[in-house]
């Protein structure tokens, strides 16, 4: 055997691991998800093929599937850019306070860890339009009174609130990348006459680009599979708490806070049409791998590359 083919083996065998994971829980899933959307299956029987039937049913005859791509998408866009501002921002007011800045840490980091269904519940009764404290607050001060989760134009806002409530995670990842820059930088940039704003921009900016582009991708990822809250806060805004065996349509109020996730579930594990599911299923993971490559380019304007 020559040493180029022993050498190839032995890359072989290291790589194995990776190799098999990447197979048995990536590839032949994709492939399955990618066959079974061309066929008629719900999850018990023999698959039957149907050739495009599910894809003309999704794109052209299910009402449900354009409404959950246009919120996923502002989801996507709207909460992603504020939870990355936000995060940045009381990342830095963090890291410059000298007294108590153990108590802001925690304060802001504590309800990233809070259950996504007990923070949902939490929401939904300080929002609720009539007895809510939020609401009753701003009657009293004489501003409007939203009608949140009950309302298709303020349910989104709403839940982008409870995203920014959890902004901790972000906190903590950027303060970390905040620390590391050098300070003789800023020392630098001082003695040139730079201001507050230049010096954020010619010197924390650059060397946020990675934390910033690892932060935008992530939140995509994450907010391409928003199910739990848009589900819980929909069903108890609305009053329909779906027992066991019950199917309540997701989506309350009119359809403002449905997302794909909830549809794949909806479609697959309770409808059984698991052809339609996969259907969907590859949207989100087209969605994903497009807003991902996007954001991965050397121009892209969350990276801030050169072009």
């Amino acid at each position: 055997m020559s040493a180029r083919r022993r050498e190839t083996l032995r890359n072989l065998a290291f790589l194995s691991p990776w190799l098999l994971g990447t197979g048995l829980f990536f590839l032949y899933p994709l492939a399955s998800t990618a066959y079974f959307s061309f066929t008629h299956y719900n999850g018990f029987g023999t698959a039957t093929w149907d050739g495009l039937d599910n894809w003309r049913f999704v794109f052209a005859d299910y009402p449900f599937f354009w409404p959950a791509l246009r919120n996923t998408l502002w989801l996507v866009v709207v909460m992603v850019t504020l939870r990355v501002v936000a995060g940045l921002a009381i990342g830095m007011l963090v890291i410059r306070i000298k007294r108590g800045a153990g108590l802001l840490r925690t304060l802001f980091y504590a309800p990233f860890l809070a259950p996504p269904v007990a923070g949902t519940l939490a929401f939904v009764f300080l929002l609720n339009p009539g007895t809510g404290p939020v609401n009753t607050i701003l009657g009293r001060l004489g501003l409007g009174e939203p009608g949140w989760f009950n309302d298709p134009a303020w349910s989104k806002p709403a839940l982008t609130l409870l995203a920014l409530w959890g902004v901790g995670d972000l906190m903590v990842i950027f303060m970390a990348a905040l620390l590391d820059v050098p300070k003789e930088q800023y020392e630098a940039a001082e003695l040139d006459g730079a201001g507050s704003v230049s010096r954020f921009r010619f010197v924390t900016l650059p060397h946020l680009r990675p934390i910033l582009g690892f932060a935008v991708i992530t939140g995509v990822i994450a907010t391409m599979q928003y199910y739990t809250q848009p589900l819980i806060a929909g069903q108890v805004a609305s009053g329909q708490i779906g027992g066991s065996g019950q199917q309540v349509e997701p989506g309350y109020p009119a359809k403002s806070t449905l997302t794909l996730p909830q549809l794949v579930y909806n479609l697959g594990f309770q409808r059984f049409d698991i052809g339609a599911a996969c259907v969907i299923a590859l949207v989100l993971f087209a969605l994903s791998m497009a807003f991902a490559a996007a954001l991965m380019r050397r121009d892209s304007v969350f990276l801030g590359g050169d072009g």
